[in-house]
């Protein structure tokens, strides 16, 4: 008998009709003999707007009460489905995060897992019942308060929630029947993936791929966790996430990413000094603000230039941090590009391959391109440009590497 978690996003869950056709799903699986918990979103579009009440309200609104207003979306969902499963004739309950509980940090509005009590759940899944739990939400003991995962953090309570019962499969249902080289939305020739590495999954979701949540990759990997993405509406093969031993051909790129959930800071003239890196980033640390790319110009006239990303949604937080600390780090202004898009291209081949980064780049230029960052680890290379660019950008990489499938 298998044990599997099913996750179903917020486009799956987006109104009566397709809450009917997920509880069908998990009908069938039920009466195949497996052992069933579910994992759902909010409706598709309910978050946004409890999200853009709040930052209506106040931009630098009390993360803890944020928590309280998002997490009530898919307290929706997970009723709604109990009473659809029920009505087929299946035993289902519903659980939010604290029933469970799935024990989190005090990091709010972008919590991090550290526990999942899974034996209550294991016991009910056992006698035939089929628990319908709350994704992207859990509880901080301490206060006892209401925390979220961050935005696609029903995938990451989905992974833990597999962990933590010891399912054989984690199936996350999505609006795409599977990992792609790129987005097909704008790639038609983008390809299929039948299985991908963690690591090449970890990187992709990282700088952008919106199928899975980084943090769930994450967990994947270090549980080994076997993670399939399929489609809700139609009945496909998905894509597995795996481990690289399972992979039998490893392309140079697996795919193409892009994000244009970024925003670009420049500090101007700063003193170039030891210790100045440590307070600008000590500062965002401070304030929960999350730093990706950076560089670091040649000093002159004992000054720098140091420039780096941030979330979008973090924008106003990290430069209200950084004017607080401004008479201690010296800098001169704050200069702000939210119009900017990240592309990356990432493939374990790279390690074996030179001449990676001067493709990309020479397919930039040839499209007028320029480069703003770059930044590289092991298995990926991302730059930074315009936003406006972000389309072409990830079209002539796509070819650029060969990944185009045929036409049509």
């Amino acid at each position: 008998m298998a044990r599997i978690v099913m996750k179903f996003g917020g486009t799956s869950v987006a109104d009566l009709d397709r809450i009917r056709n997920v509880a069908g799903r998990v009908q069938r699986e039920v009466q195949a003999g497996s052992e069933v918990a579910v994992v759902v979103s909010a409706m598709s579009g309910v978050t946004n707007q409890l999200v853009k009440w709040c930052q209506e309200l106040s931009p630098l609104h009390d993360a803890r009460e944020y928590d309280t207003v998002v997490a009530t979306g898919e307290q929706v969902t997970i009723g709604l489905l109990a009473i659809a499963l029920q009505s087929l004739g299946v035993d289902a309950r519903s659980w939010q995060g604290w029933q469970v509980p799935i024990l989190t940090d005090g990091a709010h509005g972008k919590a991090r897992v550290e526990r999942i009590e899974g034996a209550t759940l294991i016991e009910r899944m056992r006698a035939g019942q089929v628990p319908v739990v709350a994704g992207f939400q859990g509880v901080e003991p301490v206060r006892n308060r209401v925390t979220t995962l961050g935005r696609g953090g029903s995938d990451l309570s989905a992974v833990a929630l597999a962990a933590a019962v010891r399912a054989d499969r984690c199936d996350i249902y999505t609006d795409v029947d599977g990992i792609y080289t790129t987005d097909p939305r704008i790639v038609p020739r983008a390809r299929k993936l039948e299985r991908i590495s963690y690591e090449e999954m970890l990187e992709l979701a990282s700088v952008g791929a919106k199928v899975l949540q980084t943090r769930s990759v994450e967990l994947a990997m270090k549980q080994r966790v076997r993670v399939q993405v399929l489609s809700s509406f139609e009945d496909k093969p998905g894509s597995l996430v795996v481990d690289e031993e399972e992979i039998v051909e490893q392309p140079i790129v697996t795919g193409i990413a892009y994000s244009r959930d970024d925003a670009k800071l420049t500090l101007r003239r700063v003193p170039d000094r030891p210790g100045v890196a440590a307070g600008v980033f000590g500062a965002m640390a401070a304030a929960n603000v999350n730093v990706d790319m950076i560089v670091q110009n040649l000093g002159a006239d004992g000054t720098t230039d140091m420039t780096f990303t941030v979330g979008k949604a973090d924008l106003a937080r990290a430069q209200d941090a950084l004017e607080k600390a401004r008479g201690e780090l010296g800098f001169e202004s704050v200069l702000a590009d939210p119009e900017v898009a990240k592309i990356s291209v990432v493939g374990v081949g790279m390690r074996s391959h030179a001449g990676v980064a001067n493709t990309m780049f020479s397919a930039l230029a040839e499209k007028g391109i320029n480069i703003q960052v770059i930044s590289t680890s092991e298995i990926k290379v991302s730059v930074l440009v315009g936003a406006e660019y972000t389309e072409l950008a990830v079209r002539a990489l796509h070819t650029a590497y060969g990944l185009d499938g045929p036409a049509g």
